[in-house]
């Protein structure tokens, strides 16, 4: 998936995939929200806008069913090893 930057507002980057319809916005905070069943004409507009973070509020953010997750994978990953090894030192 190609990802492309954003600017404005808390907005990072975000990513389509046209296939599945699926968008990906991360967020200067490390999130990252998938939102499913989005339109690609969704899409070109939100990398268009003259203010991505407008757009987003106004036509994704409630607009679309959404999961979340972290952009980097660093929480989610610390997350698997330490159900499979258990917490490490520092966290025991």
């Amino acid at each position: 998936m190609e990802r492309r930057p954003l600017r404005g507002g808390r907005l990072k980057a975000a990513g389509y995939d046209p296939r599945e319809q699926r968008l990906e916005i991360d967020f200067v905070d490390g999130e990252r929200r998938i939102f499913a069943a989005v339109p690609p004409e969704i899409w070109r507009r939100l990398v268009a806008a003259p203010n991505p973070a407008s757009y987003y509020a106004d036509r994704i953010e409630e607009e679309y069913a959404v999961t979340r997750a972290r952009a980097d994978g660093a929480a989610d990953a610390r997350t698997r090893l330490d159900s499979l090894f258990g917490p490490g030192k520092e966290q025991a």
